[in-house]
């Protein structure tokens, strides 16, 4: 297979048929690209005999699972990326549209050792990618990454006799089956169903039926238009949507989930949006009554409180924070044998007995009815309240040039590992598992990191003590972020 050809562009026809593949869609635990400008048919079909070459080269059965999200052009993609995939020889089991999560449960439920979902997750239309794994329930993290880049762009992928083909019926049933199983609430639960458009309208609103929940619907038809907003339940934009629904319709609360279902957003019964580090507090709260002495992880950009809650404590619960990432999380949580892990993103890591391992935001919300079930005098906001104090930010992404964003990061780091005091406060420690968590000698932090899935850095902001705290932190810390003159506008602030 020859290497891709960095000449080829659209509209042309060495298009049609040459592989064009830009090297910063592989990214640090799944692979993307604008499409087509960053990488063409041909060089999806490229990336899957690469990928079934490693899959050969490191022992794994050849056998995968492959779905793909409700995008006009995601057919387009898993086709061209199954032809590569039976090139290599590897045999495919296509299971359909699909949900990431329901791809990483197609794994268990067919036995099979690998998988690939196309979908470019929350970035908005025009991106494309692949999330893929080989043990589950982990996906490729930044080595295997970086061995298939370079199997791809080395022109290394090797034609196998063997591949086939087939399609798998029932995945989608068998996927509900086993989120909800005998499952119903026991006190009434009318929930604001958001979906934004995307491929989650084909799931969320039966999955709360089946629980005996009352749908709320917003935006639960499928358009891969997305006409509303892009399905992103970090953004502000879906939260508000989320919460005037919420205030319209009296509902008990609001769970959204973005483009391809793996992460889970909250808005209360009184319209309080809550970042999903938050809830994961609250979930973390009621699973260590269940199980005492569990670890739970978070990544860097979550809440200090999985770590100094009471009530937490109380149980004693261990808190591990770790790495920004799906890949990241899920490999940890394997790793300490944890009981859960959280992501200030939305993606929570639900391992046994509860889950399987992998994020789900269907699993997420089948386990908040359950809570509010265990809970039958308390509402969401009840729950929040409960909760100690703190401001903080959204998540909060200044652009950043994929190919230099690295390099102003490392710089950003250096500076901020140097300070003394930060919003009138000594610093107590920065930590840089990921990024700079610099943490003052109140509990208070800032963070800076690079994204591993957009062009662009990611700024997140805390203090237990007050919201002028609050800015003070980002404030300085945007004063540092801004001696870089390759960083531009953020994408949203609060």
């Amino acid at each position: 297979m020859p290497r891709p050809a960095p000449t080829v562009t659209p509209n042309t026809w060495a298009f049609l048929r040459d592989a064009m593949i830009a090297p910063t869609g592989f990214r640090e635990y799944d692979a993307r690209w604008k499409y087509p400008e960053d990488i063409n048919l041909p060089g999806i079909t490229a990336l899957g005999l690469g990928l079934g070459t490693q899959m050969h080269r490191r022992g794994i059965e050849p056998v995968i699972a492959v779905g793909n999200d409700y995008r006009d052009y995601s057919l387009s993609i898993k086709n061209a990326l199954m032809l590569g995939l039976m090139q290599a020889g590897i045999r495919v089991r296509d299971i359909g549209p699909a949900l990431s999560p329901m791809a990483y449960f197609a794994q268990f439920h067919l036995d099979a050792p690998a998988v690939a979902m196309v979908t470019a997750s929350h970035n908005p239309n025009g991106w494309t990618g692949v999330k893929m794994g080989f043990e589950r329930p982990l996906t490729h993290g930044p080595d295997e990454m970086a061995e298939l880049r370079d199997i791809v762009l080395n022109g290394e992928g090797e034609t196998r006799e063997g591949g086939s083909y087939e399609f798998v019926e029932g995945v989608r049933e068998a996927y509900l089956d086993d989120l909800v199983g005998d499952f119903r609430v026991s006190r009434p639960l009318k929930v604001v169903c958001a979906t934004g458009n995307g491929t989650a309208s084909a799931f969320a609103p039966e999955l709360f039926r089946r629980m005996g929940v009352e749908v709320i619907e917003s935006h639960n038809r499928l358009d891969y238009t997305f006409p509303h907003y892009n399905p992103n339940p970090e953004a502000m934009e879906m939260l508000h949507d989320m919460a005037a629904s919420v205030k319209a319709s009296g509902a008990d609360f609001a769970l959204g989930f973005d483009g391809d279902g793996d992460r889970c957003g909250v808005v209360d019964d009184e319209g309080e949006e809550i970042f999903a580090d938050k809830v994961g507090v609250i979930l973390a709260r009621d699973l260590a009554k269940l199980h005492p002495g569990a670890t739970f992880v978070a990544d860097v950009k979550s809440t200090g409180l999985f770590a100094s809650d009471p009530e937490l404590l109380k149980h004693g619960i261990k808190a591990d924070y770790w790495k920004t990432g799906h890949s990241h999380m899920k490999r940890r949580v394997k790793e300490l044998g944890a009981l859960a892990g959280f992501e200030k993103s939305g993606h929570y890591f639900l391992a046994e007995p509860i889950g399987r391992g992998y994020d789900c935001g269907m699993r997420v919300a089948v386990e908040i009815c359950k809570l509010m079930d265990r809970n039958p005098d308390k509402s969401m906001s009840d729950l929040r309240r409960a909760l100690p104090q703190t401001w903080a930010t959204p998540t909060m992404s200044p652009f950043a040039p994929d190919t230099e964003k690295y390099a102003i990061l490392d710089r950003i780091v250096q500076k901020l590992s140097i300070l003394d005091v930060l919003a009138g406060r000594k610093v107590d420690q920065v930590v840089t598992v990921n990024g700079a968590r610099v943490i003052l000698d109140n509990g208070a932090w800032g963070l800076v990191r690079a994204s591993s899935n957009t062009p662009n850095l990611v700024v997140v902001c805390e203090s237990p003590d007050s919201e002028d705290e609050l800015r003070r932190i980002f404030a300085e810390l945007d004063d540092v972020i801004r001696t870089e003159p390759g960083v531009g506008d953020y994408d949203q602030t609060f």
